[in-house]
Formats: structure tokens, C-alpha cells, sequence
């Protein structure tokens, strides 16, 4: 079988906003390039419910509103926009290859925006209550739970950070946990001593309940004890293993971070020259929007440099 080959200055693998916002400055910068993108509804901003924090965006937009609007304005830009699966990619030589059903992609300056594999909805009544009061990000959705009780599932880091964030908002917190935490943990302490706290240790959640107006309470078991209803609640915010960087098609070519995210450099280069990752897999600790924006706008004015063969970066393009 014959494969057509498609020859850019700059490919970018994944079309979320990193990817988004990096074709949006690359192609305004007159850099042929091209968006590959596995599924337009199935990343974590196009699946979020409701986003009001984004700057320059007046009230609520919707995950994947938001997102068309970016894409649109790269596209507008000259950016070419295809939906197609990457399965590999050949960065051995300057000219990096980009394998996917539909051709091989060439490139001089490869971007990397696959994103991260969220864990699938496990628990009954989390799919159907997301965007109605199950949520994967306190930092977007805790102040729509102003003086609310909230549930927040997990023993993570971020699953702490998260509440942390809530107990600006919520009027309660239960905390479930599937282990005891470490109280010698600071951050853990911290968060223990806001009253509105209350923790559910060696905890696990069985069901979320609602209504046609969302969460209205939630079922859960503790260790050794019966099945219990917490009530009233109208959140619930899970934090569960699961987000992993998807990195399958690289075959081990590019450096990895011990937590399984790609290694770059302050301008978002890989150990590879010509190769950037931005966005979530980088595995960063804040998987917002905006940061994932500022990840390719960094890229893009690298790969300028780059493409351009100069020593510093071009401060902008006006």
C-alpha cells in the first residue's frame, strides 16, 4: 500500500488548546502547519461543562465552545486542521515523520499536545451528573459551590491542593479517602484544620444520587462498616489515579519524566532538537486552560527561533 506524504514547516500532534494556541502563532508567523487532531470532542477542555475563569471571556463558555473558538482562530490564521489518529512517529533524522491512516506528515519542527488518558467514569451516576455537580477540577468549578456542601474523592496531592480550594467556597467538605493520609504531611494538617472539613478515611464512594438539578447526595462505605447517604451535597470533585500522558506512539524516543510526562526545557524543547511538548503531556500540576495556552505560545515562539535558525527569540509578532 502507498502512503501520501504531507510536507509542513511545523506538525502539531493534538488539538486541544496547547496545540490550539501553538498553531494559532506558528501559522501567524507564515510557518505552514498543520493540527492533528485524534477526536475534537474527546479532550478534557471539550468535555468540561462549564469554564468561567478564562481570561477575556465574559461569563460561562462551554469546554468545547471555548475550544472551536480557539481552533477557529488558528485555522483563520492558515493553520490546516485534520482529524486523524497519530500511531507513530520517526524523529531520528532533522526531518521528523508523523505516521498516521491518512499519510505521513513531514516536518522541520515537530509539537507534541497529545494530552493526557483520563481514568474512564467508573462510579454510578458520575457520568450522568457531569457538568451537573461532578467535577475533575476544583480550581475551574469551586466557586459555582459558594456556601454548598461538597465531596472530594481522593488521596492525591491534588486531590488536597483541590480542597484546599474549595474551603474557599464550600460551606462543607467531606474528604474520602481509600487510605488513611499522612498527618505528618503539612499540606494534609492545613487542610484538617478548616472546620468546614470533615474526613472519611478508608472511604470509598459507591453511587452519586441526584435530580434534574444534579448532585443531591452520595452513597459511601468505610471500612467495616455499612453503606452510608451523605446529604445534602451538590458537588462532588474526584481526583482517582488515572490521568496518564499519552505517550504510546513516541516508541520511547523522547526523554520521559519519572511520573510517566515528557521532559522539556523552559521553551518547551524536548531532549530532541526540533521536537516541543506542551500541555498536559508534560504531566504539570495545574491542568488549566490558560496554562496549557502559555505552554504552546511558548513553543511557537521557539519553533520561530528554531525554524528561523536564530539565537535568541523574537520578542512578538505584531
Amino acid at each position: 500500500m502507498t502512503m501520501d506524504y504531507f510536507d509542513y514547516d511545523v506538525v502539531i500532534i493534538g488539538g486541544g488548546p496547547a496545540g490550539c494556541t501553538c498553531a494559532l502563532y506558528t501559522a501567524r508567523a507564515d510557518f505552514k502547519t498543520v493540527i492533528l487532531d485524534k477526536n475534537p470532542a474527546a479532550g478534557a477542555l471539550a468535555i468540561t461543562h462549564k469554564i468561567a475563569n478564562y481570561p477575556g471571556v465574559d461569563g460561562e463558555v462551554g469546554g468545547y465552545e471555548l475550544l472551536e473558538e480557539i481552533r477557529a482562530q488558528a485555522i483563520e490564521f492558515g493553520a490546516d486542521y485534520k482529524q486523524a489518529q497519530v500511531f507513530s512517529v520517526d524523529v531520528s533524522d532533522t526531518q521528523k515523520k508523523v505516521y498516521t491512516p491518512a499519510g505521513i506528515f513531514r516536518c522541520r519542527a515537530l509539537v507534541l499536545a497529545s494530552g493526557a488518558m483520563g481514568r474512564g467514569a467508573s462510579i454510578p451516576g458520575e457520568s450522568e451528573y457531569l457538568g451537573r455537580g461532578v467535577s475533575y477540577c476544583a480550581t475551574c468549578d469551586g466557586a459555582f459551590m459558594r456556601d454548598r456542601e461538597v465531596v472530594v474523592v481522593g488521596g492525591s496531592e491534588e486531590a488536597i491542593a483541590e480542597a484546599h480550594v474549595l474551603t474557599k467556597f464550600a460551606s462543607a467538605i467531606h474528604w474520602v479517602t481509600p487510605k488513611e493520609p499522612t498527618m505528618t504531611n503539612i499540606h494534609v494538617e492545613n487542610l484538617l484544620a478548616h472546620q468546614s472539613v470533615k474526613l472519611w478515611s478508608k472511604t470509598r464512594l459507591l453511587e452519586i444520587e441526584g435530580a434534574e438539578s444534579g448532585v443531591t447526595a452520595v452513597k459511601v462505605l468505610s471500612k467495616g462498616r455499612e453503606p452510608i447517604s451523605i446529604a445534602p451535597v451538590e458537588g462532588v470533585f474526584i481526583y482517582l489515579q488515572g490521568a496518564k500522558p499519552i505517550t504510546d506512539f513516541l516508541g520511547g524516543q523522547i526523554e520521559l519524566k519519572p511520573d510517566g510526562g515528557v521532559k522539556v526545557d523552559d521553551m518547551m524543547q524536548t531532549n530532541i532538537a526540533g521536537i516541543w511538548a506542551i500541555g498536559d503531556i508534560r504531566n504539570t500540576p495545574f491542568k488549566q486552560a490558560v496554562s496549557a495556552a502559555g505552554d504552546g505560545c511558548i513553543a511557537a515562539m521557539d519553533v520561530d527561533r528554531y525554524l528561523n535558525q536564530r539565537r535568541n527569540i523574537k520578542p512578538d509578532w505584531s
